[in-house]
C-alpha cells in the first residue's frame, strides 16, 4: 500500500505515490478511431482499423501532407462514432515525428479546437490521453481530443534517408507505421475508463545506435512499469495485460532482462504493439514496427475492443519513445527514452 504522506488529493484527482496520479471519477474514452496504410492493413490486425488506405499519399502531394490527412480523418471518426461535433470539443492533444508537428498542426488546423502540440516521439499517445484525461478529470471541459499520427515515407526522410535511396535496413531496425489513432475522453459514460496514469520520466543508457530503438526505449518502459507498480502498490498479475508501445522483438527482450533484474516477472502478461501490427516473418519488417500512429492505432483497434468487450478487464498500456532529432542524432548526442503509463479499465 502506499503511505498516505505520498497520495494528496486535488478535486477529482489523486496523487499516487512518486510519478502517479488516480482519478476519483475517472474519465472514460468515448469514442476512438484507427487509419492506417496499405502494409498495416496487410498485417494480423489489418480488418480491426476502421479506415485502410491503399494508396499510402492518401490523395496528397506529399508524405507531410499524407500524414495531415490521417490526422484528420481519425480525428472525424471518433468524433462520428461518438455523434459529437467539434464544437464539442473543448481542447486537443496531439503530436507526430516531424518537426515542429507540422503533421499535427495542418492536420488538425480546419477543426478551430483549442490545441497543444505534444511531442514524445513514439510515446505521445500516452503522453496525449494523459493530459486529456487529467483534463476532464480536473472539470475543464466534457470532452477532449487525443490524436497522434506516423508515416513511414515522412519519418524516413526526417530521420534517415529519402526512399529512393534503398539503403539496407540492419536487423535491430523497426518500421515506421503509417497510421493514426485518435481518441474522445469524457464524462460521457462508456465501457472504458481511463482509472489513473504514471507519467515517465526520461530515462538514458547511453545508447546511440538510432537503428535500434527498442534497446533505447526498453530502460524507460521497465522504469515506468516498475513505478506504476509500486504508486499503486499492484503486482503484474493485478493487469490483464501489460502492453507496451512499440519495443519491438529486440526491445522486449531488453524489458523482459531489466525486469528480472528488478524482480518483477511480465512475461506471461506482456504483449508489443510494434510486435503484433506486423507479420515480422511475412512482412519483412526486421524488429517490429514503431512510430506515433503505432501504439495510438493498436489501442483503437485492437486493444480498446477487448476492453469493451470485457475480455480483459484492465490494462496498463506502456507506449514509448525515443527521444532524437536529426540535429542530436548528427551531433553524436545519445538516445534517450520515455514511456508514460496509462491504466484503462472495463466498466
Amino acid at each position: 500500500m502506499i503511505p498516505a504522506s505520498l497520495c494528496k488529493k486535488a478535486g477529482m484527482i489523486m496523487t499516487q505515490g512518486l510519478q502517479s496520479i488516480a482519478f476519483e471519477q475517472s474519465p472514460y474514452v468515448v469514442s476512438s478511431a484507427s487509419v492506417v496504410g496499405k502494409k498495416e492493413g496487410e498485417g494480423p490486425l489489418g480488418k480491426m482499423f476502421d479506415m485502410v488506405e491503399t494508396e499510402n499519399l492518401f490523395g496528397e502531394d506529399s508524405w507531410e501532407a499524407a500524414e495531415s490527412t490521417m490526422q484528420k480523418e481519425a480525428c472525424l471518426l471518433a468524433m462520428g462514432k461518438a455523434h459529437l461535433h467539434k464544437e464539442d470539443v473543448r481542447f486537443l492533444f496531439g503530436g507526430d515525428l516531424l518537426r515542429q508537428g507540422i503533421a499535427t498542426s495542418l492536420g488538425v488546423m480546419e477543426f478551430g479546437i483549442p490545441m497543444f502540440g505534444l511531442f514524445g516521439a513514439c510515446s505521445t499517445s500516452g503522453e496525449a490521453l494523459a493530459l486529456a484525461s487529467m483534463s476532464v478529470a480536473a472539470g475543464y471541459g466534457d470532452y477532449m481530443l487525443a490524436v497522434t499520427s506516423s508515416h513511414f515515407g515522412s519519418a524516413e526522410k526526417e530521420f534517415r534517408f529519402p526512399l529512393s535511396y534503398a539503403n539496407q535496413r540492419p536487423l535491430s531496425a523497426q518500421w515506421t507505421v503509417t497510421g493514426s489513432g485518435a481518441f474522445l475522453v469524457g464524462r460521457k459514460r462508456s465501457h472504458v475508463r481511463i482509472t489513473g496514469i504514471t507519467v515517465g520520466k526520461i530515462v538514458d543508457f547511453g545508447l546511440k545506435d538510432s537503428q535500434n530503438m527498442g534497446a533505447c526505449m526498453a530502460p524507460a518502459a521497465a522504469d515506468t512499469i516498475e513505478t506504476n507498480l509500486k504508486d499503486f502498490g499492484r503486482e503484474p498479475d493485478d493487469y490483464s495485460r501489460i502492453i507496451t508501445g512499440d519495443l519491438g522483438y529486440v526491445g522486449q527482450s531488453i524489458l523482459f532482462d531489466l525486469m528480472r533484474g528488478k524482480e518483477i516477472d511480465i512475461k506471461k502478461n506482456h504483449i508489443d504493439c510494434g510486435m503484433m501490427i506486423f507479420d515480422q516473418n511475412k512482412q519483412d519488417t526486421h524488429a517490429g514496427g514503431s512510430g506515433c500512429g503505432c501504439a495510438a492505432s493498436v489501442l483503437s483497434s485492437y486493444i480498446l475492443p477487448k476492453l469493451e468487450r470485457g475480455e480483459w478487464k484492465k490494462v496498463l498500456f506502456v507506449p514509448t519513445g525515443a527521444l532524437m532529432s536529426t540535429v542530436s542524432f548528427n551531433e553524436g548526442a545519445s538516445v534517450p527514452g520515455i514511456a508514460h503509463g496509462i491504466v484503462l479499465e472495463h466498466c
